[in-house]
């Protein structure tokens, strides 16, 4: 890995040269996005200002890597940091300076940006709390973490048409959405994956076709590098607008063409395994040694540039031991973990956006506690694991200020305020949505979680939410207006998994509105929002239509 982290050091120059370029306005918007990209950064809209992703891989921020994101937000005065759908952190309003020196300490800190955007390996994503969750069918995060290694090192040597999302579920919550990823593997209850391909979120959403079942969890390096070779052989490097993996499967004439492309690639890729060195040594590129984390230790092979010299993993996991301080607790943020007197605390800013001096905080709770660490999950809720009772007493006292109901764990991409892409303003709509219900004082679950997405592209998940919105406009009256596509009904969990319907759009500034009516409306029910919708389908519908344009 130290090989791979020094190549990554050494392009910190160009990026440089070509940021100071952007700033000085030598070079436009549209350039800098798609050089920028590739190393985790995009200038915001207006282009005064830079955003810098942060890949964590399963989304896990082990104690050190929480002390530097808190030590660079202190001492270069940040003051906007967002929890993200790909479990990542993303810093904000950095200025050219910053966002440069940010990128190059992040390395030294084991932090990689590279690929955080672009045509790249994306952050590897998986279920929060796989390896302390209660009833998963097994620990998935070893693979995560090998399969995350094994694609840093494709960023340098493989050009692809499009962006790659790979994860992990562990169980059929399907919490990284794993049947509708480019890539995804769904952990069995006999200890093996299941694989689906050629999913995703977005404009043209599609669910992934399953390619192959009953897989040994050591082969999925197999799997995943006979996806990169389906996406270079099949993907649309023309047409960027066609050109994610889910439009393959069109492209190839449907499923079962795709899954004969993909197998046919698998099967070359196991021949070629037959004709490389297993016992080969890392090279200039290459990745190898011994990997721990939350008293897992993986063994992931050796790769040499940027291929590994074997494909097949050596796992080897160890349960969490940790001292039981004999404190029971209970909450609706306390999670009891499967390891005995342990639990896992959840906090949830509001939109995913801490208070910044939140990780400062967090860090001096928890930085002598044994075997904890945070875990950021694709809902934008972070969960505080390995703590036994009297710690997470502490955590909860230290994380009072996040959600206190479904709707305030709503979620919602950073927005247009921000977003050069972006079209409206997702966190200022789910503000306004909480502030207008606020006096209402309904009780928890009469409204739900809903998921805003500024634009289409889906980065607040709105396709999957069970009611969901994402931006545009609306031409009313010869009046253009700001305005959301209403998606109702959707599903993430394996086996129900379906997108939203479209039911039609909503002015802006009547959203708050329709919350107000309809969270009354069920509140007088005396029941929640599920209960409610099972038993009247038709009534949310009835009340929806007086907002719908």
């Amino acid at each position: 890995m130290e090989a791979l982290l020094s190549e990554f050091k050494e392009d910190l120059e160009e990026f440089r040269e070509m940021t100071d370029k952007f700033y000085a306005k030598e070079v436009n918007v549209k350039t800098y996005k798609g050089f920028s990209g590739g190393f985790g950064s995009y200038a915001q809209r207006g282009g005064d200002a830079s955003m810098l992703r942060l890949r964590l891989p399963g989304g896990r921020l082990p104690k050190e890597k929480l002390k530097f994101v808190a030590e660079v937000i202190e001492k270069y005065q940040i003051d906007k940091a967002h929890f993200t759908t790909c479990q990542t952190i993303q810093l904000h309003d950095l200025s050219a300076e910053t966002v440069c020196e940010i990128m190059e300490k992040a390395l030294e800190a084991g932090i990689i940006t590279r690929g955080g955007g672009g045509d790249f390996p994306r952050n590897v994503m998986v279920s929060p709390l796989s390896g302390v969750e209660t009833g998963e069918y097994f620990d998935v995060m070893p693979y995560v973490e090998a399969v995350s290694d094994f694609l840093l090192g494709k960023i340098k040597t493989v050009k692809m048409p499009r962006k790659l999302k790979v994860c992990f579920s562990n169980s059929p919550a399907n919490a990284p959405h794993a049947t509708f990823r480019d890539l995804g593997f769904t952990a069995r209850l006999d200890g093996l994956f299941d694989v689906y391909g050629a999913g995703g979120l977005g404009n043209n959403p599609r669910m992934g076709v399953k390619v192959a079942q009953g897989v040994a969890p050591n082969e999925v390096l197999y799997y995943v590098q006979a996806m990169i070779d389906t996406f270079c052989a099949y993907g649309n490097y023309e047409n960027r607008g066609k050109a994610r993996t889910r439009y393959m499967v069109e492209a190839l004439g449907g499923e079962e063409a795709f899954r004969a492309a993909y197998l046919e690639k698998l099967a070359r890729v196991r021949e070629n395994e037959k004709n490389v060195d297993v016992a080969g040594t890392a090279g200039d590129s290459g990745i190898a040694g011994t990997v721990k984390h939350g008293g897992i230790t993986k063994v992931a092979g050796s790769v040499q540039n940027g291929r590994r010299a074997s494909l097949m993993l050596d796992v080897e996991a160890n349960a969490v031991t940790k001292a039981d301080a004999g404190v029971r607790i209970s909450g609706p943020r306390v999670i009891a973990q499967k390891q005995p007197g342990l639990y896992a605390v959840s906090y949830h800013p509001i939109g995913g956006l801490p208070l910044v001096t939140k990780f400062a905080e967090l860090y001096d709770c928890i930085k002598d506690m044994e075997e904890v660490e945070i875990r950021i999950a694709p809902d934008e809720t972070i969960y505080i694991i390995n703590l036994n009772g009297s710690e997470a007493e502490r955590v909860l006292a230290v994380t009072e200020d996040g959600a206190n109901s479904l709707l305030e764990s709503s979620v919602s991409c950073v927005g247009a305020s921000v977003c050069q892409v972006g079209l409206r303003d997702s966190q200022g709509l789910l503000r306004n949505i909480i502030e207008a219900v606020s006096g209402e004082h309904f009780a928890d679950g009469v409204l739900p979680r809903i998921h805003i997405s500024g634009c289409t592209s889906s980065c607040g998940t709105h396709q999957i939410g069970r009611l969901g919105f994402h931006g545009g406009v609306k031409r009313v009256d010869g009046v253009t207006k700001p305005a959301y596509t209403f998606h109702v009904n959707g599903r993430e969990e394996q086996g129900e998994e379906r997108f939203g319907e479209q039911w039609g759009s909503m002015l802006e500034e009547e959203i708050p509105d329709f919350f107000v009516e309809l969270g009354r409306e069920i509140s007088a029910s005396g029941t929640t929002f599920e209960t409610w919708m099972e038993e009247n389908p038709r009534r949310l519908r009835e009340i929806a239509g007086k907002y719908l344009h």
